[in-house]
């Protein structure tokens, strides 16, 4: 196994290339400092966002950090801050309000008790997290520039020596364009990444190495805002109960009908003077969507939530906001194929993919920033053992984590996809599968496998023996259901049988 002190004083003949890093969220930083602590020294990070704990309200959800995701910062020595700035799992409460007012708070169980602690932390501090590690102990190594996106990536042929070079083009916010000439360019940018986007245009071969490869959901789709309400905001009209900042919330609204049903998600924050974002999570015909203005939002919101005193908690200036905030959609679950490329002749040049630049898929399970602190795991891992020559390391990378990333999109599709009530009489069907297995797996644990969701949560289990293990569960019960029903269709025959003889 790897250890920090090896990787510290790691340096091999490529550590002095350029590399530049678009994309400067959990992916990206974590990428930079993984090559810093390799001996890695020419780093840049781009960055479009102004600073590493900007608040976006509509991206200011919560990641909970299990053991999978805690291999990066177990391997880097970042896991005791993440757990002084996170709310333990083994300590989630939740309470849920109902329009009646009455409250009932209950402890949520932990699947497994053995399993690593889990660490809830909003977005914005944990990527401050490994950016105030970049400035505290490898500012040497890396340069984060904030506000500046990619624009342009091209190969320049240089015809004399049957080689080519990068030219990457970048622009600030203050319309300044700088040209950058990576030897290594690592895409950590998202669904939308510019960087897979350019590798598509230039694959030559039929088979779509870089075309994300789509797949349906029960959750894709689903549209979702964020509510921004005060820290220790009042829970009731007598201002006698306030909300309290490690505890989880599920407000549920008066509404009935679908389009117009709402429920308001609150998750824990260690910081008790932080923002509480509540989530809002809807079809796309919802009404909630044709507001378009702050007095409406702050009219209907008031009505769909009577238990909590709107006028105190929700100013106009946020209702105005939320009004012209777009949200966002869960996207379908999809994958590329392709995670990196390569230069011909030239054996330290390449590319490569981390993050939701080569799978994503909608929260359901938990494992977006997890899948992606693991991405990053997984390339230190095939660097290693490659000796940092990325001409080996890269196809390493891809045999490695591909059919990862293929079992990791097929159970975003089917572990936990009815949880957000859109279906209740799916969400009930989902929910008797979803015990059956329990069950089978309490009364016999060598035969049947737990419910994916729970496999999900132990980090020993790769995603791909997680699917092959309920792929299994699923076969098996197929048979134990037609050895039912056989043994229900020959009953007569051994009723007869038996009054025979």
């Amino acid at each position: 196994m790897l250890t920090k002190t090896s990787l510290a004083g790691k340096e091999s003949q490529y550590s002095h290339q350029n590399v530049l890093i678009v994309g400067g969220g959990p992916a990206g930083l974590a990428t930079a400092l993984m090559l810093a602590k390799r001996g890695w020294t020419n780093i840049t990070v781009l960055e479009k966002r102004p600073t590493a704990d900007y608040y976006e309200p509509d991206k200011s959800f919560n990641y909970l950090i299990d053991g999978r995701g805690q291999k990066f910062t177990d391997l880097f020595g970042l896991t005791r801050q993440l757990a002084t700035l996170s709310v333990p799992g083994t300590e989630f409460y939740l309470t849920v309000i109902k329009p009646n007012g009455s409250r009932k708070t209950s402890k949520v169980p932990v699947v497994d008790p053995k399993r690593k602690t889990a660490y809830w932390i909003p977005r914005r501090a944990f990527v401050n997290l490994l950016y105030q590690e970049i400035e505290k102990n490898w500012s040497n190594h890396i340069t984060v520039l904030f506000n500046t996106q990619c624009l342009e990536i091209n190969k320049i042929e240089i015809d004399s020596e049957d080689a080519a070079k990068l030219e990457v083009f970048a622009q600030t916010n203050n319309n300044s364009k700088t040209k950058f000439e990576p030897d290594f360019l690592v895409g950590c940018d998202g669904i939308n990444s510019i960087v897979r986007e350019t590798l598509k245009k230039w694959d030559k071969s039929t088979s779509n190495r870089f075309e994300m490869k789509k797949f349906p959901s029960p959750s894709s789709g689903l549209r979702y805002k964020v509510l921004s309400l005060p820290p220790n905001f009042s829970l009731d009209h007598a201002d006698k109960e306030h909300a309290v900042s490690t505890m989880a919330y599920g407000i549920r609204g008066a509404f009935r009908k679908r389009q117009r049903s709402l429920s308001l998600g609150l998750l824990p924050l260690k910081n008790p003077d932080e923002p509480r974002s509540a989530n809002i999570i809807t079809y796309p015909d919802h009404q909630i969507w044709q507001l378009k203005s702050g007095e409406e939002v702050y009219d209907f919101i008031g009505q769909a939530f009577p238990q909590l005193p709107i006028n105190k908690i929700l100013s106009l200036p946020e209702a105005e906001r939320f009004a012209k905030s777009e949200g966002g959609y869960f996207p379908n679950p999809q994958y590329s194929s392709g995670l990196y490329f390569l230069f011909q002749q030239q054996l330290d040049k390449g590319i490569v993919l981390l993050g939701d630049a080569i799978h994503c898929f909608p929260p359901d399970i938990g494992q977006g920033v997890n899948s992606a602190l693991e991405d990053v795991y997984i390339l230190n891992e095939a660097l290693e053992k490659s000796d940092d020559k990325l001409s080996d390391a890269l196809p390493l990378y891809e045999s490695w984590r591909l059919p990862d990333t293929k079992a990791l999109i097929r159970l975003a599709q089917i572990a936990y996809p009815w949880q957000y009530n859109q279906a209740p009489v799916r969400k009930w069907l989902w929910s008797i599968n979803f015990v059956f297995r329990l069950l089978l797996n309490r009364l016999l644990p060598h035969v049947f496998s737990p419910p994916a969701f729970f496999m999900i949560q132990n980090h020993q289990l790769s995603y791909q023996e997680i699917m092959v293990m309920a792929q299994r569960t699923t076969q098996r019960l197929y048979l134990l259901v037609l050895a039912i029903i056989f043994g229900f269709l020959l009953l007569p025959y051994f009723v007869y049988f038996k009054d025979i003889f």
